[in-house]
């Protein structure tokens, strides 16, 4: 009786966080080499007078689509993020299930990026108009409870502006 009890508990609890991923939009284009995307950005940015910020991740990363829509929802984040950067959310995937192509890729883009994954999804990485890594941000430091804390999310951003670093 305790067995499915607690095996009712859990398929509820998974539903539960199944339907709340589902429930966010995805943002990140699987279908795209990354490598090229980041390249695109830098050259659109450095055109711009901006940096580039690249959210890597997911789409089957929660944390990953719960900042950015906790991004696009808080106008004044977004209007930080419009005038100084270029945005992109930069798909890796690391699972077999993707194939030999996408796994070079990813590994592609963890050289390009410095390990940034070794803080875990997302991850932001700061780059110049030339493409250079100026920071890499573990986003643990900016949540709060099960979401993100809009002081800290402010501060990283307003920290790494083009104005702010020069």
């Amino acid at each position: 009786m305790k067995k499915k009890l607690i095996l009712a508990i859990v398929a509820v609890l998974f539903a539960l966080t199944a339907n709340a991923q589902k429930a966010l939009k995805k943002v990140y284009n699987e279908n795209i080499n990354p490598i090229e995307q980041i390249d695109q950005a830098v050259a659109k940015a450095k055109s711009e007078g901006k940096f580039v910020i690249c959210q890597v991740g997911g789409n089957w990363c929660p944390w990953c689509l719960k900042f950015a829509d906790f991004i696009e929802k808080d106008t004044t984040i977004s209007k930080i993020i419009a005038d100084n950067f270029e945005y992109i959310h930069v798909n890796y995937n690391p699972r077999k299930s993707q194939g030999e192509e996408k796994l070079a890729q990813g590994r592609a883009l963890m050289k390009r990026l410095n390990n940034a994954g070794r803080f875990g999804y997302p991850v932001f990485v700061v780059l110049d108009e030339e493409g250079r890594i100026l920071h890499i941000q573990d986003s643990g430091l900016l949540e709060e409870g099960e979401g993100y804390n809009q002081k800290k999310v402010l501060s990283f951003f307003k920290n790494w502006t083009p104005k702010a670093v020069r």
